[in-house]
């Protein structure tokens, strides 16, 4: 689902996405968003910033409280403020304008296909009052659900996956995002603290995802 003002944008977005093979739903202000959402399920939503009604970041999350559809953010904005912010709201990536459409197509497919599989070979993760249950993609803490999005599921999965290793912010750019490159390693530390606020219980001393300096994050068994 593309929610954009610019029908020109629209339309060229939603032809590739559709010569692709992809269905394709539009809107183009949030509030018609969210309408089309109480009965409509997409795969993934495509967010621009800059909407009639709000900004792209208030509908982020208001998406979020309710819905852990990968989302992906529109901006011609490129400042870390602005990127941080998108992310902060609840986004799994972004692609700046101008941008080519096989770009946004490949960040797509990359998006949908690891929502969809944690590529893990564990049946159950324990990690002290946290069980991680890769195959049904669910996360409890004391017994109690863990409600992630389905990128910050994969991002502790993977790091869960092997304890007190250290992974750095390229490795997990490479293993959670699919960036052959060197990407923005603002999307790894943005999601490092999002999970942080919902599974630690004191996010600023955490216990479980731990930085080593300088290097990356790991998983403390």
């Amino acid at each position: 689902m593309l929610v954009d003002d610019d029908a020109r944008l629209r339309e060229i977005v939603g032809m590739a996405l559709e010569g692709e093979g992809y269905r394709v739903l539009s809107s183009e202000t949030g509030r018609e968003a969210m309408r089309v959402l109480e009965h409509e399920e997409p795969d993934l939503l495509i967010l621009d910033v800059m909407l009639p009604d709000m900004d792209g970041f208030e509908l982020c999350r208001e998406i979020r409280r309710g819905r852990a559809v990968p989302i992906l953010m529109l901006t011609a904005k490129t400042d870390t403020v602005d990127v941080v912010v998108g992310l902060e709201s609840g986004a799994d990536d972004y692609v700046t304008k101008p941008f080519v459409t096989k770009e946004l197509v490949a960040r797509i497919r990359a998006l949908l296909r690891r929502t969809r599989t944690t590529e893990s070979p564990a049946e159950r993760i324990v990690i002290g009052d946290l069980e991680i249950l890769p195959d049904a993609a669910t996360v409890t803490k004391a017994g109690e659900p863990v409600h992630l999005t389905k990128t910050e599921f994969r991002l502790l999965s993977i790091m869960a996956s092997r304890p007190n290793n250290v992974f750095t912010r390229e490795m997990l750019l490479q293993q959670v995002w699919e960036y052959d490159y060197f990407g923005d390693s603002r999307i790894v530390d943005v999601h490092i603290r999002r999970l942080r606020s919902k599974i630690e219980s004191a996010p600023h001393d955490p216990a479980v995802v731990q930085t080593v300096r300088g290097l990356g994050y790991k998983v403390v068994a």
